[in-house]
Formats: C-alpha cells, structure tokens, sequence
C-alpha cells in the first residue's frame, strides 16, 4: 500500500485511524484532511490506493469525496469510516462508489482485522452492515424473483465481475485475463447495469449471490 488518503476532521481520530493503517500497511504514505474540499483538492493531485473517509466534515459529506475518487481514480477504494450506521448513509455511500464500511465503534483488534481484508481483495464491512447489506439486497430481490433468468452473466462478465469483487484493479484484471483496461471498464459497466448495482462491495455480494466465489 503507497499512498493512503484519511479524511477526518477531528484531530484525535485522525491519529487514531494513522495508527490502524500504519499498524496493516507500515509503508503506507499517509495524507490527512479535515474537510471535503481538501481531501478533494488531495484527489485532483496525488494518486491514492486507500481512501479513509468520515462522512460529516464541517463543511459537508465525505460522501462527495467518495465520488470523486471514483471518477477521477476509478482504481481507489474508499473505505467509509463512520459512526453512522443507518440505511440513510450506508446506502448512499454504497452508491457513490464506497468499497466498505467500518463503524468507528468496534474494537481496535476488529478494525485491524477488516483493514486487513483489503490486501486479500475482499470488501472491509462491519459485521452489523454486512448484515444490512445482505437483508436490503435478499429483499430487493423476492419481487423480481421471477426476472432472474434474464440476469444473465457471460462466462466473461463472470471472470470480470469475480476479479472486481476480489477488489483487483482495471489494470489487474487486463492483465489477467490479456485484455486492455478499455475493454475491462466497458465489461464493468455492462456488469453493473445488469445487476443494477453500482459499488465493488455492491458487486462483491452479487457475487456470492452468484456462487462465484469457490
């Protein structure tokens, strides 16, 4: 892990999340912001890998920082790091394009744990909010149960859409299977329609929905 972005406006926080990533990646190199517009202004300038983000800064949502990381570095994975755990945050995060969700109230020794998760490319959830997760997606299923069959992946889709739940970047995943990043972002896109989701955790619990995961 190189470059690393902790979004957090108060200043003991701040040092207590350095202290988690330094503890998971000791190489990382570590850019701090307070507020939305600086850690946007961050965004526009250096190329992160890690993105830890609070969602209320005094001046707005972390949420806005998510989707520029998104659109300006596809590749980044933002991970929300909040007390917030509410349908009214979590799923907007998710929308924006969050990779996972940690509640600031677990214990140090779960965080670590979860942190972890991201160098073995699987989305870092609390487990209250996988939980949430799973109970919205299971539920948002049953009334298009009868649509499933026409939510059919390609044997191709299915390698893309593995490889982004494993949190593998576009490059990666060309690499991977000798395509080019162009093509793999089009195969996304069109995995994502599909499925109607619009977030890699999004995407990761398809994915097991699926059975791709062995």
């Amino acid at each position: 892990m190189k470059n690393v972005l902790l979004l957090e406006d108060l200043p003991e926080i701040r040092a207590w999340m350095r202290k988690l990533v330094l503890q998971v990646f000791p190489s990382a190199q570590i850019s701090e912001s307070a507020r939305v517009q600086d850690a946007i202004s961050l965004a526009a300038a250096v190329k992160f890998e890690l993105a830890l983000i609070d969602l209320g800064l005094p001046d707005g949502s972390g949420v806005d920082v998510v989707t520029k990381l998104r659109d300006v570095q596809p590749d980044a994975q933002s991970v929300v790091v909040t007390i917030h755990d509410d349908d009214e945050h979590l799923f907007p995060a998710l929308q924006a394009g969050a990779f996972g969700y940690i509640l600031k109230e677990q214990p140090r020794e779960l965080i670590v744990e979860q942190l972890q998760r991201i160098s073995q490319g699987e989305p870092p959830l609390s487990p209250s909010i996988a939980r949430r997760m799973m109970a919205h997606f299971t539920q948002k299923a049953k009334p298009q149960t009868s649509l499933l069959p026409h939510v059919q992946l390609t044997d191709r889709e299915s390698e893309v859409l593995l490889r982004v739940a494993k949190g593998y970047t576009l490059p990666e995943i060309g690499v991977q299977l000798g395509l080019s990043r162009h093509t793999i972002a089009d195969y996304v896109k069109q995995i994502y329609r599909k499925l109607n989701v619009s977030s890699r955790a999004e995407a990761a619990l398809e994915a097991q929905r699926l059975g791709l995961f062995r």
